[in-house]
């Protein structure tokens, strides 16, 4: 699983779990419907600002948008990367 990938399943749950349609989150975080849509099948990464509107718009942490992804940090001989869980 990617980094979009893990975000895009975070957003879904979150956003269902929320019991808003991707308009009405859109609508809530000042974004138009088809970035949602983007961001849900992990065809975009959503930038600083736009993790913390949809934070702000379905009243979670944005922790709860990243859930799953951790950064590796470079060790001497071995560059440093993603990792992400699937679940």
């Amino acid at each position: 699983m990617t980094v979009r990938e893990r975000f895009a399943a975070n957003l879904r749950r979150v956003r269902r779990r929320s019991g808003l349609s991707q308009e009405a989150l859109a609508a809530r975080a000042e974004l138009h419907r088809t970035q949602i849509g983007l961001l849900e099948r992990g065809a975009r990464m959503p930038r600083i600002d736009t993790l913390i509107k949809l934070a702000v718009a379905l009243d979670c942490n944005p922790t709860d948008l990243i859930a799953g992804i951790k950064w590796r940090p470079a060790q001497v001989g071995d560059p440093g990367g993603y990792a992400v869980s699937d679940g």
